[in-house]
């Protein structure tokens, strides 16, 4: 018989973190025990989680980042959701053989959709015909979309990303799950809490005013430990990296572009975009992690030679070098490149802002062919920023037609970032972190592709 498990992510925490403004994860810390995670390339959140749920490297599971070019279709798409597109065992699959009583819910980890799992819950707007995006989850069993939202509200996706993103969201996730752990008493609950992410990025790790983060996630965590206990659970809190400061912006596909490899599209109406299928080579930005893809073997030397030549980058990984990262996979470029420190990579391929694409300016995390940061942040060119959403949202409530443009083009704001491995001996301040109840599976550092076993340990081993 399997013990009760309840694993709580919160994204960005590292071990130097945990202490006076952390009281609840501290407590768990000092009861239990606390180490860093030697995490996998790249360090972000898809990546990361489906080595936490298989224990294995993105070579194996297929999830090489956040996004990435699908050859075949000639186009980039980040944040799927489809559980589909990661291969392996999943942690509650090994559990399932184990105890055939065993049962899980999987709150807001990511490839939620279609989970092996007996309850799930995850983002996923509803898009009608005329243009709109009402706010929305995905849940299974279905009609736990409905119970959910009639009891707590709708799932408040402008506070989930965006620069309206705050607490908000993380203190519905928490209340959801505390919703679920009550009804159903999972065997194992996964449950995903964002809140860190934010300002970490915004600011940056060293500004004083992430102490208030701190607490604010640290509440949320301790009344999901207190529920926990109260059922006689295991409890983990881990993360999936660590945000690290940066300063420099560095735009690959305007070096690539300028040097023939970019191809872009002029729409009608004026502005750019990337054209993937035409281009003979261009990057796939996921924060300090690109994937370069090149049409033809004959350029990839030369691509390799132009990128290590660029400030700010600090590896250029063929596929011999992304075999000893555990990256070579087909879905990965030809060439992976990584940010040195205090570097990150934008996915900007328009060499004038007058000829920026209309979703550029706007929060848009599909549409956009890599990851953009500078979505938290409201325009700092926008005298009244937030009146202008107001007016925006009102045009949405009538029924009209919007464009919700008040996200800035100026890369600079961003103060932190991820996905590059931690510096050797600065693992309490760059890598991700494991929190544990339970000292019976203690560990002076683990490796992120141990997590699934350490975990089917403390509930099977040592329960």
């Amino acid at each position: 018989m399997a013990k009760p498990l309840l694993v709580i992510d919160v994204v960005g925490l590292t071990l130097d973190m945990i202490g006076p403004n952390t009281r609840h994860i501290a407590e768990l810390a000092q009861s239990g025990f606390a180490c860093p995670i030697g995490t996998v390339l790249p360090a972000v959140t898809c990546s990361v989680q489906s080595t936490f749920l298989t224990g294995l490297l993105p070579r194996d599971h297929g999830i090489v980042g956040n996004g990435w070019y699908f050859r075949d279709l000639a186009e980039v798409f980040f944040w799927r959701q489809s559980n589909r597109l990661v291969s392996g065992q999943r942690l509650y699959q090994a559990g399932r053989e184990r105890d055939a009583s065993y049962t899980t819910a999987k709150l807001f980890w990511w490839y939620n959709m279609y989970a092996d799992v007996e309850w799930s819950v995850t983002p996923r707007p509803s898009y009608p015909a005329d243009g709109r995006k009402i706010f929305d989850i995905y849940t299974q069993p279905a009609e736990l979309r409905d119970e959910l939202q009639g009891r707590l509200g709708r799932f408040p996706l402008h506070r989930f990303w965006g620069p309206g993103a705050d607490i908000q969201s993380t203190r519905w996730i928490t209340e959801a799950t505390l919703e679920v752990m009550r009804r159903f008493s999972p065997t194992l609950t996964l449950v995903y809490l964002p809140h860190l992410d934010y300002n970490l990025q915004r600011l940056g790790p060293s500004d004083p005013r992430i102490a208030t983060d701190l607490k604010l996630v640290d509440a949320e965590a301790g009344r999901m430990i207190e529920a926990a206990r109260q059922r006689g659970a295991e409890i983990v809190i881990l993360s999936e990296y660590a945000i690290t400061e940066v300063r420099r912006p560095v735009h690959l596909n305007r070096i690539l572009r300028e040097h023939g490899y970019v191809r872009v599209r002029r729409e009608p109406l004026g502005w750019e975009t990337l054209d993937c299928g035409a281009s003979r080579a261009f990057a796939v930005a996921d924060h300090q992690v690109a994937h370069v893809y090149v049409n033809s073997p004959s350029d990839v030397g030369k691509v390799a030679k132009l990128l290590h030549s660029v400030e700010g980058v600090d590896l250029v990984l063929d596929r011999d070098a992304q075999e000893r990262f555990g990256l070579d996979h087909p879905r990965s470029g030809e060439l992976v490149v990584v940010a040195s420190s205090e570097s990150w990579f934008t996915y900007y391929f328009w060499l004038d802002d007058a000829m920026a694409p209309d979703y550029a300016r706007t929060v848009d995390i599909h549409r956009k062919p890599g990851y953009d940061p500078t979505e938290l942040f409201f325009d700092p060119a926008l005298r009244f920023p937030k009146l202008r959403m107001a007016r925006r949202l009102l045009q949405k409530a009538l029924g009209f037609r919007y464009y919700m443009d008040v996200i800035g083009l100026d890369a600079s704001v961003v103060r932190g970032s991820h996905g590059r491995l931690p510096t050797p001996g600065r693992e309490a301040t760059e890598a991700p972190v494991f929190v544990c109840s339970s000292r019976r599976i203690r560990r002076d550092v683990l490796s992120a592709t141990d997590v699934k076993t350490v975990l089917l340990d403390l509930q099977f081993r040592f329960a």
